[in-house]
């Protein structure tokens, strides 16, 4: 990777932090994009040169938060554990990640609806990347052994949606993300479990 390649990731990346800090205070909404780079201390010239607008920027910080929150459950899942204990290291592993950015998950949940096509692609992607993450941790001898194997497209689908909107009420409805652990450990195992 060349000098420039890194400037460039790095200049990215404080565009997005400085999305992230302007959402935090203030909401996606009210953010300008004279906010964002007032806090990552760069030009407008600079934002523009990596994204059209505000909402390019938005859909690029929220798709690198997916990919981010796919790696932290892949990772806190141990397969030799045993698949009960899986998919709650899988559930709480999610619903930390939720809860560490409280205002970017309510971000996604109020407004990224909002933004039309580009949004709909963005959720379309996340979707196939959690339904990816799903049939591949469910793929293990561990899981076999108990009689599971990794779940349809359709059934992911409806796991996962299930447990999104189901985060996504109580958020709004002032609640956290945690508060819904236990019910979204049950739901999952009932689920995934064998048939």
């Amino acid at each position: 990777m060349t000098s420039v390649d890194v400037d460039t990731r790095r200049f990215r990346q404080r565009l997005l932090d400085g999305l992230a800090a302007s959402i935090t205070d203030g909401g996606f909404r009210d953010t300008t994009v004279a906010d964002i780079v007032r806090r990552a201390r760069t030009s407008r010239r600079t934002f523009y040169e990596h994204f059209s607008g505000k909402e390019e920027c938005f859909i690029a910080l929220l798709a690198d938060a997916n990919r981010s929150m796919i790696q932290q459950i892949s990772d806190a899942v141990d397969p030799g554990a045993p698949w009960k204990d899986q998919v709650r290291q899988a559930i709480e592993t999610w619903i930390a990640c939720a809860e560490s950015e409280p205002a970017i998950t309510l971000s996604w949940i109020r407004d990224v609806p909002a933004l039309g096509a580009p949004a709909r692609e963005l959720q379309r992607d996340a979707m196939e990347g959690f339904i990816a993450m799903t049939q591949r941790l469910t793929d293990t001898a561990e899981m076999r052994a108990a009689g599971i194997s990794p779940p349809s497209r359709q059934l992911a689908i409806l796991l996962l949606g299930g447990l999104r909107e189901l985060i996504a009420t109580t958020v709004e409805d002032g609640g956290r993300a945690g508060d819904v652990t236990e019910l979204a450990v049950r739901a999952s195992i009932a689920l995934l479990g064998p048939s």
